[in-house]
């Protein structure tokens, strides 16, 4: 056991996944370590308890979990358990620790973004009910990390290639397969057998995109649901995912979408992010957006056996848009508001007022994790599927004849100049008391304000979430900034805008919100001040 001097960094505040920087920062000597070591000085009851260890593959990963195993040791951890490899999704973790009673547990990734020596890398830590650290841990994380002056290390290396458990001193690693108590978590859900008729008459393919859930999806696809090899595609995880970017939008998974709406297309596509944790579904020459894909999965829950007494409540995140709202008002259930970052979702989930919740980035999940599950999120589609007979096609066209279709896009202006960026979110503010009652492009504003948060389990309160302006037909549009990026600011513009059951269901997505994108240019003078023509990603 070893006690290092080290000094503090001044940039180790964890956003709302963790903490996430370029792989070289992290790289730099004692960078981690100091994070690390503050964890482990905030959360004293890891002392005699167990961790769960894993990430998603990404470059510097195994260094990273070598340090980590050896300061879990010098630290008083008792148990470590360890994806082979290094390899856990950020759901399987989640699983992990409720099904095993860890005390918590340590995700490498930076889910969607690329990794590699140029890319980017993060470490969030997740509490003993499965979901990430509440804002109090990370905050006290953040306060030690400002005045950490040593840490604790030990000697020792494990070998993660091989099952089976060896020491580091008085504390014992469990070197376990990733993917197996998650598949089986997975198989109790769903109804593998309708599954896998279905299959047996449909194709569908699956882009794992060179990232985590690709031992995953051969298990749990291919051999436990007989898809077959064919079905899937880039399952081979990589440190830099292939060259490629794991977030699974139209830009980055590309690919998936030219085979969905080329010809000879599968009757069902889906992909998944670098940890596991997002999904998109696509039908033949349909995409469904994330929103969408959460309001039919809270309106057809009661076909999959787990929930087939039905749901306890809905829950999205404020720029999601409200599609699930409509539902959960059929069915009599309350719906709830939360800002971004899966751990609002927590204390409704263990209070038991919701069953299904998601976010508009591509993250849906329900009360068997603590943690958005794209895996599951696919699984649900298949499931419906087989149970109704329809393509996902008419899924969605007989969802949106039932509560109408909100139209929705999310405009992603990436790598901006921060100050630029504070400057347009700036300017939407400053006029948000005057907005309401003013007409532009034919709408005209109902409401403005910033979005404010109340926990309804613990009394909490999040303000500052984002600027909202809604308009009398229904429609609005959001901006905020992201916390996920590491280079510069990224700047998010979510447009919205409603069509009843008896409206028209077939326009174009971004001929549709156009007036709104229009009056949320002019409002926010966000192109001219981002010096941008475009978004980088419209999803």
């Amino acid at each position: 056991m070893q006690t290092i001097t080290t000094t503090p960094f001044t940039d180790q505040k964890p956003g709302t996944s963790g903490l996430r920087k370029r792989t070289v920062v992290f790289a730099q000597e004692h960078y981690l370590e100091n994070f690390v070591q503050s964890l482990f000085d905030v959360v004293g009851e890891l002392r005699g308890g167990t961790l769960v260890l894993g990430g998603d593959g990404r470059f510097h990963n195994d260094v990273a979990i070598a340090t980590i195993i050896r300061m879990a040791a010098a630290n008083g951890v008792a148990r470590v358990l360890v994806g082979q490899h290094g390899i856990l999704s950020t759901p399987a973790v989640s699983h992990l620790i409720r099904h095993h009673g860890a005390t918590g547990g340590i995700v490498l990734s930076a889910s969607h973004n690329p990794g590699g020596p140029e890319g980017d890398f993060g470490i969030k830590y997740n509490v003993g009910n499965g979901g990430p650290a509440p804002t109090s841990v990370t905050d006290a994380i953040f306060e030690r990390s400002k005045v950490i002056d040593s840490y604790k290390t030990a000697e020792g290396d494990v070998p993660l290639t091989e099952l089976g458990e060896q020491s580091v001193g008085d504390m014992m690693v469990c070197v376990i397969d990733p993917v197996a108590d998650y598949a089986a978590l997975m198989e109790s859900l769903f109804d593998f057998d309708a599954i896998r008729n279905w299959l047996g008459t449909h194709a569908m393919v699956f882009d794992a995109m060179h990232a985590v859930t690709g031992p995953y999806a051969r298990e749990i696809f291919g051999r436990r649901l007989g898809a077959g090899e064919g079905a899937l595609m880039n399952c081979d995880p990589s440190p830099d995912f292939g060259g490629g970017h794991p977030d699974p939008n139209p830009v980055y998974a590309s690919a998936l979408f030219d085979r969905m709406f080329g010809e000879d297309a599968p009757d069902f596509g889906a992909a998944s992010d670098g940890d596991g944790d997002r999904n998109i579904v696509l039908g033949r020459g349909v995409y469904v957006s994330p929103s969408d894909s959460l309001a039919v999965i809270a309106a057809n829950a009661h076909l999959v056996p787990a929930y087939r007494d039905g749901i306890a409540g809905v829950a999205r995140s404020m720029p999601t848009s409200r599609a699930a709202d409509v539902v959960a008002a059929a069915l009599g259930v309350p719906a709830f508001e939360t800002p971004t970052g899966w751990k609002y979702f927590g204390n409704l989930l263990d209070a038991g007022r919701i069953t299904v919740c998601g976010e508009e980035s591509a993250g849906t999940s329900s009360d068997h994790v603590r943690e958005k599950d794209g895996l599951w999120a696919i699984l649900m589609w298949l499931n419906i599927l087989a149970a109704r007979g329809l393509t996902v096609t008419e899924v969605l066209h007989d969802h949106w004849a039932t509560y109408g279709r909100h139209y929705y896009s999310r405009h992603d202006y990436e790598e901006v100049d921060a100050n630029a960026a504070r400057s347009v979110m700036a300017t939407l503010e400053g006029q948000l008391a005057d907005l309401p009652g003013r007409e532009s492009h034919g709408e005209r504003i109902s409401a403005a304000d910033s979005f404010t948060y109340h926990d309804p389990v613990d009394g909490s309160v999040a303000q500052n979430q984002g600027l909202r302006v809604m308009f009398d037909s229904g429609a609005r549009f959001v901006m905020r900034l992201s916390g996920t990026g590491t280079s510069g600011a990224t700047l998010r513009l979510y447009l919205e805008a409603y069509e009843p059951a008896d409206g028209d269901h077939a326009q174009d997505v971004q001929a549709r919100l156009s007036r709104i994108a229009a009056i949320a240019d002019e409002l926010t003078a966000l192109r001219k001040t981002v010096f941008r023509d475009a978004p980088s990603v419209v999803s």
